[in-house]
């Protein structure tokens, strides 16, 4: 990578795609100063090799964040601003996200309420939360052109979220998640483009994660690897847009 952020937090990244997206940003040449990664829950099996990284690692900071417990965000946003500091935090990666399959027959509301907490209005309300620092950070690096060594906000959403590209229905809860999170980003790059933050929504493909499976035609290391060169290359011409982690396109 030729250029990289100060700073960039990843929720969701004691696992798959965003435990890989930590270790190669901790890999990259050059690298950032602080890399934050958040974990459901810590002290567990489940963030084990999340936080023995971080005990080799002084770049990087393990949190804890339950996406779903928004009343939790405002001291998480003092937590990163105590790392941070009069630098702001460049990058917001909202990767946490759940998928529940349901088709017609068998979805319920609690299904749809759930899938929404988590995928939908966490990103959204956690955007917000952190606001203040994306928004330094935009100032701090105002000399910089538009992009993620400035200030840039990246929803992990889905190509099940493009409505233009459901020939196969069903999968209620998540398709409609995604959907509704393109929404949202197409407004956040509408309202903080003026403050020098960019917004896009990003598929990471169906890769070989728990959630996609072992049999998905992506490996991890391509995705994360072909994301991060989209990363570097989002600029103001980014702005609310729907990109396939190869930097592709994808119809909403």
């Amino acid at each position: 990578m030729t250029t990289t952020p100060y700073s960039i937090l990843i929720t969701g990244a004691n696992r798959g795609l965003g435990l890989a997206l930590v270790k190669h940003m901790l890999a990259s040449n050059p690298r950032p100063h602080h890399v934050i990664a958040t974990s459901r829950s810590l002290g567990g099996e489940g963030s084990k090799e999340l936080e023995e990284l971080a005990a080799k690692e002084p770049r990087l900071s393990v949190l804890q964040l339950n996406v779903d417990n928004y009343a939790t965000f405002p001291t998480l946003a003092k937590e990163v601003d105590g790392i941070v500091k009069e630098n702001g935090l460049n990058v917001l990666v909202n990767n946490a996200g759940i998928h529940i399959r349901r088709g017609l027959e068998d979805v319920t509301v609690d299904d749809m309420t759930q899938t929404f907490a988590t995928n939908t209005i966490g990103p959204l309300m956690l955007t917000q939360s952190f606001l203040p620092l994306l928004k330094r950070a935009a100032s701090h690096a105002s000399d910089k052109p538009l992009g993620w060594q400035r200030a840039v906000v990246i929803n992990m959403t889905s190509i099940l979220g493009s409505i233009s590209s459901n020939n196969s229905g069903g999968l209620y809860p998540y398709r409609s998640s995604k959907a509704a999170l393109n929404a949202i980003t197409k407004s956040l790059s509408v309202d903080l483009v003026k403050d020098g933050i960019i917004t896009c929504s990003v598929h990471p493909g169906w890769a070989q994660t728990d959630m996609g499976g072992p049999n998905a035609p992506v490996t991890i290391e391509e995705s994360v690897q072909g994301m991060l060169k989209l990363f570097a290359k989002l600029d103001e011409n980014s702005n609310g847009g729907f990109f396939l982690y190869d930097g592709s396109t994808i119809n909403w």
